[in-house]
């Protein structure tokens, strides 16, 4: 069977799609179709079935696709064990974070990537609904990812499909105008926010949940008045005094524009994790990038 034609079945699998596949792959959806088409000849069966108007893999399409895996690591392993016969592993990392996780994290990797030999890293910004995280990694080589921060959410919750490094939590706290009421408080109590106007996140990403947790604390639905998912346009807005919000602490916490004050009573926070594909978390240059985004987080939670 031919590598690149197990990796588009694949990529249809994590992608949803011949079309989706087709853009992640750099091929028409007709060269998907087509090497799909080999593959069932050579094992004779079929590896899709149509589902209404989307297209997902039979019990052997997802038995061949889940051998595909297998196959990738095995030729990164063995690229690896030549490439570590070299004095230092060279070669591109593509790195990509949801928005204030790269302002968090990608400058400090950058400057610490600059004192590795041979490695270049390449960034990029993806702000994406929860469940969309992992589809990233068949474009990108890293991609750091944010999940709620609830006991039934776990790194493991992201699938078998990737090989995640937890790096950090991150706490939540209320962000009030410097003049607000609560502005000096130690910390602020569900019950004492039902009456202010919210600015928050979409549905669909971690921050809504710990707000929905506001809520079900405090006996009843928060007021949001703004949804907004840029942290700097949420921050600008609660320092106009336009309302209050959750930010990040470490982020946003000397941002002149906003006072941070500590959640009572709700679990507030958000982890941090860096998905990799299994096969691509072999390469020597992926595992240095990765280890020292490791090495950032703890000495930004330390």
């Amino acid at each position: 069977m031919d590598a690149r034609a197990l990796e588009t079945l694949r990529t249809v699998r994590s992608q949803g799609g011949v079309t989706a596949a087709a853009r992640v792959l750099h091929l028409t959806p007709s060269a998907v179709s087509q090497q799909v088409a080999q593959l069932e000849r050579q094992v004779g069966a079929a590896l899709t079935e149509r589902v209404g108007r989307g297209l997902r893999l039979t019990a052997a399409g997802e038995a061949l696709a889940d051998a595909a895996v297998d196959v990738a690591v095995a030729l990164e392993r063995a690229r690896a064990a030549v490439e570590a016969l070299r004095d230092e592993p060279t070669g591109t990392v593509r790195v990509s974070a949801f928005a204030s996780g790269a302002q968090l994290l990608l400058p400090g990797l950058l400057e610490r990537a600059e004192h590795l030999p041979g490695v270049v890293v390449e960034c990029s910004d993806d702000d994406v609904a929860l469940d969309a995280f992992v589809a990233l990694t068949d474009e990108i080589d890293v991609v750091v990812a944010h999940r709620p921060d609830e006991p039934a959410t776990t790194a493991a919750g992201w699938g078998g499909g990737v090989v995640v490094r937890p790096l950090l939590r991150e706490p939540l706290d209320v962000a009030v105008a410097p003049g607000h009421a609560l502005a000096g408080a130690p910390h602020v109590a569900p019950h004492e926010l039902v009456d202010q106007d919210w600015i928050a996140v979409r549905e669909g990403f971690p921050v809504a949940t710990v707000l929905a947790a506001v809520g079900e604390r405090a006996g009843g639905a928060v007021r949001v008045r703004h949804r907004i998912n840029d942290f700097h346009v949420a921050a600008a807005l609660v320092g106009a005094g336009h309302g209050i919000s959750l930010l990040p602490r470490w982020t946003f916490g000397a941002d002149p524009r906003v006072r941070l004050v500590p959640l009572a009573d709700v679990r507030a926070g958000r982890y941090v994790d860096a998905l990799v594909r299994p096969d691509k978390a072999e390469r020597l240059v992926v595992r240095r990038v990765l280890d020292e985004l490791e090495a950032l987080a703890q000495e930004i939670t330390g």
